[in-house]
């Protein structure tokens, strides 16, 4: 049984692009001007972080389903 719902193999290639290009943007972010010194940089790191990565996964389990068309 096909699904007819939900994101393409198209909309799903673009999240996650978009999930990497997000997590390398983070790291970046890291690497040029350090580890956070107050609560809301580490704030911004970990919602960033949990979003993108959270996405990425998301993404790929639905990428790697044998059933999804």
């Amino acid at each position: 049984m096909t699904n007819k719902h939900g994101p393409t193999r198209g909309d799903l290639k673009f999240r996650l692009g978009f999930s990497l290009l997000g997590l390398a943007l983070v790291g970046a972010a890291l690497a040029v001007r350090g580890l956070p010194q107050g609560p809301g940089g580490w704030e911004a790191i970990g919602l960033g972080t949990l979003f993108f990565g959270g996405t990425l996964v998301w993404t790929l389990r639905k990428l790697i389903r044998r059933d999804h068309s």
